[in-house]
């Protein structure tokens, strides 16, 4: 079982907690981090692409002249696709992206990303995420006393200032326990999660 240093917000160790194997200790294939990432990605699709059919065009359906006697080609409609304007063959229509993937794997991914971090030293769990305000400047003084560059995911639940804090800072983004997934715990180089974050985490995505 796996223990990781408790920090205050001045940098300070105040405890230490024991992770869960099952959670923090967790082995899996890259295989299914690669698909949970395909899975979320897909899902992001708005798929609102659209392009406008023969039925769709404008122009009249009427025959633009006679079949024979002109010497020109046949023609049936305006809105043949070998027209300029005509519609078109083939064309994106809206679609939905999102791929089944099942809860279990998905626990499973996050648990693989989750060990990784552990392993690598990129977790960061803190005694309190509560801040005195909301400004952004409170939050980018915490990174620094803490010693975190680049990318950052911040992990809390009901923590208002923390929200409105994180959002002008470009390389930081904070989500609730229940908003992990795989993608951001993979795009980001530090996690910051507080105590009660972790616990719930840990009953979440125990098996």
């Amino acid at each position: 079982m796996a223990k990781v240093k408790i920090r205050n917000l001045k940098n300070k160790q105040v405890g230490e907690l024991k992770l869960s194997d099952e959670v923090f200790g967790y082995m899996a294939s890259e295989t299914l981090v690669w698909e949970a990432v395909q899975a979320f990605l897909a899902g992001r699709r708005k798929g609102t692409h659209k392009t406008k059919n023969r039925v769709e065009v404008r122009g009249g359906s009427a025959k633009p002249w006679r079949q024979k006697g002109t010497g020109r080609a046949r023609v049936g409609s305006l809105r043949s696709p070998l027209w300029r304007k005509g519609g078109t063959v083939f064309g994106p229509q809206p679609r939905d992206y999102s791929q089944r993937f099942p809860r279990k794997k998905k626990r499973g991914a996050v648990r693989m990303v989750l060990s990784d971090k552990l392993r690598n030293e990129q977790i960061i769990v803190m005694e309190d995420l509560q801040l005195k305000t909301h400004k952004t400047k409170d939050l980018s003084d915490l990174f620094k006393v803490l010693g975190v560059d680049g990318k950052v995911l911040v992990v809390d639940d009901e923590n208002r200032n923390l929200y409105l804090g994180s959002r002008n800072l470009a390389k930081t983004k904070m989500v609730s326990t229940s908003g992990i997934n795989v993608y951001d715990l993979l795009n980001c180089d530090h996690l910051i999660i507080s105590r009660k974050s972790v616990e719930k985490l840990e009953e979440t995505l125990r098996p």
